[in-house]
């Protein structure tokens, strides 16, 4: 196992994660693949490096549109998304942080934009980037774009926005913690191999991959994953104007395009596009106008602002924001 792959499956394995199950289930099934761990581990370097060259942020007509896609990570030391492996991306809660910032410094930005497809993924750091990010809108217009999915930490972040957007076949949802326990223990005895753990108290080893996992050590456990929920679905709850009671029944459940409309975890069924397109016409709505003859004064310059919305408008731009 490289370091680089090894860092990285210690901070996704017997930690708190807000992520969906069913990927996170994939890439288990990937990182216990021996003979593809070193593929995995030499890859994350090489495009976590290749990305701190990449702009922050796109630009669409003054609007800032950040990635959010794939696995989410406390650090990654990159500016956006980094290739995880060949049909996966990682992206660190530092670059989200430094784009938001940078973005909010640029006077050329007038809003900013989170264009978002992931399950979710670390605790660490999550909670404290939402809370920066729901700031970060009081001093700009700050939309949540599903393109497709926004799930557990990702919807978190989501939350943190004015406003959420999802797809009719996107998603939102998926509020609550899991850890993941990897058991090698028969592995390791079928190969011949003996792991001691030398220790200097009771609940040091607690967890780890060697032996498997006692009833003390799942209840301490537990009791970490129920105080990490509880303090995720306070956020998600003051975030969006619900009740903890309303976030905490969703039992992590996942919804569909408008059913997450109906759960209040997004305000409007809209194509990714549709969303940015909507974005641009409210930031160039006139302001009400003082009197009649400066309604007429300017009437010549709303009819060529209309004109500017026609459907080929910023499509070849936002098509390529929403890449």
């Amino acid at each position: 196992m490289t370091p680089g792959y090894q860092h990285l499956a210690t901070r996704l394995l017997n930690t708190p994660l807000a992520i969906e199950q069913g990927r996170f289930a994939a890439f288990a099934a990937t990182t216990c693949a021996t003979p593809r761990i070193a593929a995995i581990g030499s890859r994350v370097g090489d495009d976590i490096a290749q990305a701190g060259s990449r702009p922050p942020y796109a630009m669409v007509a003054g609007i800032a549109v950040i990635q959010v896609q794939g696995m989410l990570l406390s650090r990654t030391g990159a500016a956006g998304p980094c290739l995880m492996t060949g049909a996966d991306f990682v992206t660190g809660y530092d670059g989200i942080r430094a784009n938001v910032s940078a973005a909010l410094a640029d006077p050329a930005v007038r809003a900013i934009v989170l264009d978002i497809d992931s399950p979710g993924g670390e605790i660490a750091g999550l909670l404290d980037l939402a809370d920066a990010i729901y700031a970060a809108r009081r001093r700009k217009p700050l939309l949540a774009v599903c393109n497709e999915c926004a799930f557990s930490a990702a919807y978190c972040l989501a939350s943190a926005c004015e406003q959420v957007t999802v797809p009719r076949t996107g998603g939102t949802g998926g509020v609550g913690v899991l850890v993941v326990h990897v058991d090698f223990s028969k592995a390791l005895t079928d190969a011949g191999i003996a792991v001691t753990l030398i220790t200097s108290g009771e609940h040091k080893a607690d967890g780890n991959e060697y032996r498997p996992l006692s009833r003390d050590a799942y209840r301490r456990i537990k009791a970490d994953v129920d105080a990490t929920a509880k303090m995720l679905i306070a956020m998600v709850a003051h975030n969006r104007g619900l009740s903890q009671a309303q976030v905490r029944d969703t039992e992590g459940a996942t919804y569909l395009g408008a059913a997450g409309v109906r759960a209040g975890l997004a305000d409007a069924v809209m194509s990714p596009d549709e969303a940015l397109l909507s974005l641009l016409r409210e930031l160039d709505r006139p302001r009400a106008l003082s009197s009649h003859q400066e309604a007429r004064g300017h009437q010549s310059s709303r009819r060529q602002q209309r004109r500017s919305w026609g459907e080929l408008a910023y499509r070849a731009e936002v098509k390529a924001a929403l890449r």
